[in-house]
């Protein structure tokens, strides 16, 4: 994969650099979840909001370690 010239490095898809991120790209593409009726619309978007209430702000809320010690550690 590291050693992949222009075009074809370019074609490989990344995966989302974060939760909140994650939580964008399910919330626009989830009809595959809904197929079969494994999982309703309401329970995802229940899901979504529960996530980013109770992990995404949680992290986004307090400073990352390497925060505090750039800016806190004497």
């Amino acid at each position: 994969m590291y050693e992949l010239e222009g075009d074809e490095a370019a074609s490989i898809q990344q995966v989302p650099g974060s939760l909140d991120a994650v939580l964008d790209n399910l919330e626009a593409d989830h009809e595959f979840l809904l197929k079969g009726g494994v999982f309703t619309k309401d329970l995802i978007e229940t899901w979504i909001t529960w996530k980013r209430k109770e992990e995404v702000d949680y992290v986004r809320l307090r400073p990352h370690p390497a925060e505090f010690e750039l800016y806190y550690d004497l």
